[in-house]
């Protein structure tokens, strides 16, 4: 019996022994059979084209962007040559079905002071050969009653600090030479049609100082793409008129919040815009009014639809992010009015609309979106190189 137990001892330690053996022997197996999990294709695909093309890249690269609101589908290049780890040069240009042109040559750099200083240097021109004008107020009939041709030469910079993560300032200064013609499609030209009581500044050609400064707080992960985070910014925008005829103050105060539901699987984006020019006494030119009617702001209605000194606008989006690496689908509603003083807004006289749309992204920024919106002006398919908001 004394024999038979220190058998059975002997068996049950050299279990126990040979068990962590084992399972060391197993995970030594296993390991000799792991690798880096490796992206399929269509992973490697759209992760190629967020560095290529979304990502500035150096050399030649697709120049996603519009020339000027109205422009139509627009095809563009560039070029960037770095030299420093996060400061370059670049030219740009894009041309757009409505023979919308735009050529820019502009140096960046960013990076300084911590990642809190961002810098860039722009000149450039532009020319837009059919832009609409429909008239003053949220009344303003829905045929355009007559365009303009709209060229722009334009030279400065601008700089954003961030102080800490969640604030920024902003400031520019710009200088803009307005040249204005007849339209290249068979509308009337402005001057033609509009005075200066229907279309202020019709007949002149004024040159600007425009500069900008604003303040804000921005917890978003990026101004062209995110799913969460939220702006609240003010800027106050000066533009001096070299006859001093035309210098005026417009007042910008912008909202955006997006609150992600379920790890960010759904989206509830919101956005408020308010736009005053300051003094009832300032005349400012038709063409650099506030204005509702875009991709951005009013979806169903065409670009520049509703102009007049002030504009005030909300939209809110429910999106679902079915790929985070490539695709967002919504729908929307916008709202909004203009108005030749604030105290004139009313909810009675507000323009709405309504849509879907889808968004192709990278990490930062949205090179196309296309919706389709519908207000009491009919439907209208949207075609963007950014986000709404």
């Amino acid at each position: 019996m004394a024999l038979a137990a220190l058998f059975a001892q002997s068996a049950v330690a050299s279990a126990q022994d040979s068990r962590p053996a084992a399972i060391a022997a197993e995970q030594s197996e296993k390991a000799t059979r792991l690798a880096p999990r490796v992206p399929n294709k269509a992973e490697q695909t759209i992760m190629m084209l967020q560095r290529g093309v979304i990502e500035a890249p150096g050399g030649f690269y697709p120049f996603f962007g519009s020339v000027y609101s109205g422009g139509g589908f627009t095809l563009g290049g560039g070029y960037r040559q770095y030299f420093g780890d996060q400061t370059w040069w670049n030219v740009a240009g894009l041309y757009s079905a409505k023979g919308y042109k735009l050529i820019e040559l502009a140096s960046t750099s960013r990076g300084h002071f911590a990642d809190r200083l961002f810098l860039r240097a722009r000149l450039g021109w532009r020319d837009a050969t059919q832009v609409a004008y429909h008239g003053l107020g949220i009344d303003s009939p829905a045929d355009p009653g007559a365009q303009f041709r709209l060229q722009q030469a334009y030279g400065g910079g601008d700089l954003a600090y961030r102080p800490v993560r969640w604030t920024v300032f902003r400031a520019s200064a710009t200088y803009e030479a307005f040249t204005l013609k007849e339209p290249t499609s068979d509308f009337a030209f402005v001057d033609n049609v509009y005075d200066e009581a229907t279309a202020p500044g019709a007949g002149v050609d004024p040159d600007y100082l425009h500069t900008y400064i604003s303040a804000g707080i921005d917890s978003r992960p990026a101004v062209d793409y995110a799913r969460r985070g939220s702006l609240v910014e003010v800027s106050h925008h000066h533009y001096g008129d070299r006859d001093d005829t035309y210098s005026f103050n417009r007042l910008d105060t912008e909202v955006v919040q997006h609150i992600p539901i379920l790890r960010e699987n759904w989206v509830i984006s919101l956005h408020g815009l308010l736009q005053t020019t300051v003094g009832d006494t300032d005349r400012v030119p038709y063409f650099l009014l506030p204005s509702l009617g875009s991709g951005s702001t009013l979806r169903a209605y065409s670009s520049w639809r509703f102009r007049d000194r002030n504009a005030v606008l909300a939209s809110g989006e429910f999106r679902w992010i079915p790929s985070r690496l490539v695709l967002d689908l919504a729908l929307f509603y916008d709202t909004g009015m203009v108005a030749a003083k604030v105290d004139q807004f009313t909810t009675n006289r507000l323009v709405h609309d309504a849509g879907i749309g889808v968004r192709f992204h990278g990490p930062l920024s949205t090179p196309l979106r296309v919706e389709l919106a519908r207000g009491r002006e009919g439907l209208h398919l949207v075609f963007a190189g950014s986000a709404a908001f």
